[in-house]
C-alpha cells in the first residue's frame, strides 16, 4: 500500500526492515538451493568433504523425503522472492516450504539414522533451519496484516 504526500504525490511505505530481512532470506535459501543441487548432482567437490557413511546416507533418502527437501528449498527461496516483491502469495510459499521441512524432518529425525550418521551438528542446524522458516512465514503474515504485501 502506499499513502500520498502533501503534493500529491505516492510515498512508498515499505519498512527498511523488509528490504534487509529479504536480501538476507533470498542469500540463506539461496545457499539450501545449493546444498541441494550439489547433493542431487552429486558434485565431488562439494560432497567430497563427506565420510563414505554420510555419502551413502545422502544417496539412500528415499524419494519422498528428497521431495520433502526440494518443497522445502525451493518454496522458501520463492517466499523470499516473494518477500521481496512484496507479494502477499510469500505467506503462502513459506508454509508449503514448512510442510516440505515436515516431511524431511520426518525422515532425519526419526525414520532413519541421519541423526546418528550426521551428529550433533545436524541437530544443530535443523533447529536454526526451522527457527528461521517458522521466523520467515510468522514475518511474511505480519508482513501481510500491515499490509505491506499485496
Amino acid at each position: 500500500m502506499a499513502a500520498a504526500d502533501s503534493s500529491g504525490g505516492v510515498v512508498n511505505n515499505t519498512p527498511v526492515h523488509l528490504w534487509i530481512v529479504g536480501v538476507l532470506a533470498v542469500l540463506w535459501n539461496a545457499v539450501g538451493a545449493f546444498d541441494y543441487l550439489a547433493t542431487q548432482f552429486k558434485l565431488e567437490f562439494y560432497m567430497g568433504k563427506y565420510e563414505p557413511e554420510m555419502l551413502e546416507y545422502f544417496f539412500g533418502i528415499p524419494s519422498w523425503a528428497i521431495a520433502g527437501w526440494a518443497t522445502a528449498v525451493w518454496f522458501g527461496l520463492a517466499g523470499s522472492i516473494g518477500l521481496l516483491l512484496r507479494r502477499r502469495c510469500s505467506v503462502w510459499l513459506f508454509g508449503i516450504s514448512i510442510v516440505g521441512m515436515v516431511l524431511s524432518t520426518v525422515h532425519g529425525f526419526f525414520l532413519s539414522d541421519g541423526l546418528e550418521i550426521m551428529g550433533n551438528g545436524y541437530l544443530y542446524m535443523s533447529v536454526l533451519v526451522w527457527f528461521i522458516a517458522i521466523g520467515l512465514f510468522f514475518y511474511a503474515l505480519a508482513m501481510g496484516k500491515r499490509g505491506v504485501l499485496s
